[in-house]
């Protein structure tokens, strides 16, 4: 799938249908918005339309919506998290856009906060005390 710039339009129509509240943090990603709780993602702009994160019960329904489908960000067929794209006409529906993302964000309510990521890979290597001077041929040099 190419890539499909966010319609400009589309911002006021996902800002409007997010729950009011503190516990809604709103950042940016992938060329749009997306919205968080608990540090979860529920809902952000993609392409032309809305993904959202959805209990299995939602999700079902969500994905039986003629033009819904798993999130595929990279359109290679394999999705890479639970979260379904709604289709483009729920753009054009305020009501039921700010239904889907209701029920995104309870979903993302009920799952425990995420802490912050520990840092992953190798512990960096120790400092050395002073830097070892080098030759003009690269060796180290002899202390006189």
């Amino acid at each position: 799938m190419p890539w499909v710039k966010i319609p400009p339009e589309n911002h006021p129509k996902f800002q409007s249908a997010l729950p009011e509240g503190e516990r809604v943090q709103i950042v940016k990603m992938f060329g749009g918005v997306a919205a968080k709780v608990n540090g979860h993602v529920f809902a952000g702009l993609f392409g032309r339309s809305t993904m959202v994160l959805l209990d299995e019960a939602d999700r079902q329904e969500a994905l039986a919506l003629d033009g819904a489908s798993m999130f595929d960000p990279m359109g290679d067929g394999r999705r890479r998290s639970d979260k379904v794209m709604l289709p483009e006409r729920v753009m054009d529906s305020p009501v039921e856009l700010r239904g889907w993302i209701g029920k995104a964000f309870r979903a993302a309510a009920r799952l425990p906060e995420k802490g912050a990521k520990a840092a992953v890979g190798r512990k960096p290597p120790p400092r050395s005390a002073s830097p070892k001077k080098l030759s003009a041929e690269g060796k180290p040099r002899s202390k006189r």
